[in-house]
């Protein structure tokens, strides 16, 4: 240690000394008593605690790990897919249901609402 270390550790420990010869009763008292609580040992809510730490990371790992590994809803060989016609009439009717109908048909979205675009542009030129 240098000169410098040494005078710092003394000048700090005049001031803790006569910082504690300069704290009230009641001050005293409530360091007294954090003083015993820390030294009496782990308490039965941090034993707890630190079994309940690890088994809810757990439990969130596993949670995580089944939504990223469930299957993919699609047509199984048990259950055969349906197909259902819809009337195309009136635009106003709901798609059909999704219970009952062939599940590949909600894979390409994207391609039947640029067909309708397209068909109602087709419509509109004639």
């Amino acid at each position: 240690m240098s000169h410098h270390d040494h005078e710092l550790e003394r000048r700090a420990r005049e001031l803790y000394l006569r910082a504690s010869r300069d704290v009230d009763p009641v001050t005293a008292g409530r360091l007294r008593a954090a003083r015993r609580t820390a030294l009496a040992g782990p308490t039965p809510h941090s034993a707890a605690r630190r079994i309940l730490i690890p088994a809810s990371a757990f439990a969130v790992v596993a949670l995580a790990s089944l939504m990223v590994w469930q299957p993919l809803g699609g047509p199984t060989a048990e259950a055969p897919a349906t197909v259902q016609t819809v009337d195309v009439s009136d635009p106003n009717d709901l798609p059909p249901d999704a219970d009952v109908t062939d599940p590949s048909l909600y894979q390409d979205l994207q391609f039947y609402s640029w067909l309708a675009y397209n068909d109602g542009q087709a419509r509109d030129n004639k």
